[in-house]
């Protein structure tokens, strides 16, 4: 079974406390999720192999390490993970990005594909999926579904707040998965959204209803 990570560092949690804030304006709050992907990046990312390399100092040479080789790659589901990138590049720039886009089908409820362009060289990458809220994990489920479908086996989850629901979705449908959050919370309500959350990520990221 997958693992779940919660980034609990005091940053991440003061930060994530103004996130909620239904108070916070559309420009904090896109800065605010931008500092917290950043912060949240350390921690994903705290796997990387290492290898050892020299280099000449000032003052003599010295025995160092360097990440060894792994490339990486981010995943947005449209639109929402679009907030969380940046974040990541900040600390990652050589990665690189693709997009999965999804949409719910109004009869069924499930999650339909509608856009998806990849790097060329997916299936060699350690992938990070991105969504802010982790709700009932269809989206999730689908775009990791997405991956798997086009051969991709190193995959991570990352989002800001979860609701346990899912994380029980997602770890039944991808025991593979290692996700990672800001936070854990109560439930969903009877419309699907997390509560206390912090309400519909992508409205408050772009400014829309």
């Amino acid at each position: 079974m997958g693992k779940v990570f919660i980034c609990d560092h005091p940053l991440i949690q003061h930060k994530l406390t103004f996130i909620r804030d239904e108070n916070t304006n559309t420009k904090d709050f896109r800065e605010l999720v931008d500092e917290v992907a950043t912060l949240m990046a350390y921690e994903i990312t705290r796997d990387i192999p290492l290898e050892k390399t020299t280099v000449k100092t000032p003052v003599t040479t010295a025995e160092c390490q360097v990440i060894s080789g792994r490339m990486l790659g981010l995943i947005p589901i449209l639109r929402a993970g679009l907030g969380m990138v940046d974040g990541v590049l900040k600390l990652i720039p050589a990665a690189k990005v693709g997009h999965i886009g999804l949409y719910r089908d109004p009869e069924t409820l499930l999650p339909v594909e509608y856009y998806v362009k990849l790097p060329t060289d997916v299936t060699e990458r350690e992938l990070i999926v991105i969504d802010p809220m982790l709700a009932t994990g269809g989206s999730a489920i689908a775009a990791i579904e997405v991956l798997k479908k086009r051969n991709c086996t190193q995959i991570k989850l990352m989002c800001l707040i979860a609701a346990p629901e899912g994380i029980h979705a997602v770890q039944q449908a991808h025991p593979d998965v290692d996700i990672y959050v800001a936070a854990i919370d109560s439930h969903l309500n009877d419309h699907g959204y997390i509560v206390p959350g912090l309400g519909d990520a992508g409205d408050r990221l772009f400014g829309t209803k």
